[in-house]
């Protein structure tokens, strides 16, 4: 009988161990069923508004930046510096004839009246025979009318006589009177004393080009076209201590422009020198092809360091009394569009965001101006958007 207890007593450490590993096993499916069922904390949407719970992990996906006021209504514009044309003449020859000189030289500083050319002139020695010739017919008809009137006086002329001489006189007087224009017309006088013609400059500045030559063959036709796209003038003179500079500007930034705003201008000659300019007039017409509207500005060349047809960088500067008006700038990876409208994300609390409709500008270094929709300091979604959008309008 002693065996037989013996070998019941080594059993019932097997019989325990079973148990307790079917126990553990139970207790494991269980955990492993909670588990599966656990996930995270569905967000709650409310028309564009989503709401996340405080722990959901979402959230940590989400950036956000403040959006910035504009401190520049327009900025990084490409401009085309032209002469100003109120300071500027383009000058042809008034008559035909050989080049026989040329005493300016370019880039000399000019007067009224400085002579830039000398041309020997069958016309100008026309006109200037014309006026000498109606000269001296106004002076031979002038005596002429005296001696009627003393004749007259004395009852040795008839009245008639006394008309015909006036008459006459009165018709070399026209005559005088046009030589004399067409003359002066020409630059000229009848005190001059051969036909080579002096063209002069009509405005003081600097002779800035310069496209004839010595034995040149001049036409006057040139002059009537007065079309540089087809002739180019023989002279032009200018100031070049103020240009114009001519911008295209986008129409989404043109409640951002007005008259009399500050220019700041930067050139690629010279990196580290800024100019200052003024708008002087906002275009009527938008180009249908590039939807931009030309923008004409004078800018200030004291130096003269800046030449006609150069490229230059364009800042406007906006008022400070308009900043508000001029909206704020968010980074362009928070726009997005959807059915032609654009929209972002903004941050209400650290666990909601709602979509907002937004009035957009022209994106440059990034950066997006943005007109409506958003206030300066507003926390808008960088990075996110996409995802919250999805949650907004689940794709179908």
């Amino acid at each position: 009988m002693a065996p037989r207890n013996k070998k019941i007593k080594r059993q019932q450490p097997a019989v325990l161990l079973a148990a307790f590993g079917l126990l553990t096993a139970m207790a494991l499916s269980g955990c492993n069923k909670e588990l599966k069922t656990a996930g995270p904390p569905t967000p709650t949407v409310e028309g564009n508004t989503v709401v996340f719970a405080p722990n959901a992990p979402q959230i940590s996906s989400v950036l956000v930046e403040p959006a910035e006021p504009r401190k520049l209504a327009i900025t990084h514009l490409t401009g085309r510096l032209l002469w100003n044309d109120e300071k500027t003449v383009r000058i042809f020859t008034p008559v035909a004839g050989r080049v026989t000189a040329i005493p300016a030289d370019l880039g000399q500083s000019v007067s009224v009246g400085t002579p830039l050319a000398e041309i020997d002139s069958p016309d100008f020695g026309q006109a200037l025979a014309s006026a000498r010739t109606a000269a001296g017919n106004l002076a031979t008809a002038e005596k002429a009318f005296i001696r009627a009137r003393e004749l007259f006086a004395h009852g040795a002329a008839a009245q008639q006589d006394v008309e015909s001489a006036q008459a006459a006189h009165t018709a070399a007087l026209a005559e005088r009177d046009r030589a004399e224009a067409t003359l002066a017309n020409y630059g000229g006088s009848d005190r001059d004393t051969n036909e080579v013609y002096i063209l002069r400059s009509p405005l003081a500045g600097v002779l800035v080009e310069k496209n004839i030559t010595p034995g040149q063959e001049l036409c006057a036709d040139q002059m009537l076209a007065n079309a540089p796209n087809l002739f180019a003038p023989h002279f032009v003179v200018s100031d070049p201590a103020k240009l114009w500079l001519q911008l295209d500007v986008a129409e989404s930034e043109l409640p951002s422009l007005k008259r009399g705003q500050e220019l700041r201008i930067c050139s690629g000659a010279y990196p580290d020198k800024t100019f200052e300019g003024q708008v002087q007039n906002i275009g009527d017409e938008l180009n249908p092809d590039t939807r931009t509207v030309k923008v004409q500005c004078v800018v200030e060349n004291p130096d003269r360091l800046l030449k006609a047809e150069m490229y230059v960088m364009v800042d406007v500067v906006m008022d400070l009394g308009q900043t508000a008006g001029a909206g704020v700038e968010v980074p362009a990876k928070a726009i997005f569009m959807r059915e032609n409208q654009y929209y972002l994300f903004i941050q209400q609390s650290p666990c909601q965001y709602q979509r907002q409709q937004v009035k957009v500008g022209t994106e440059q270094d990034g950066k997006v101006p943005v007109f409506e929709g958003v206030t300066a300091g507003q926390k808008v979604v960088t990075e996110g958007s996409l995802l919250l959008q999805s949650l907004v309008e689940p794709a179908s």
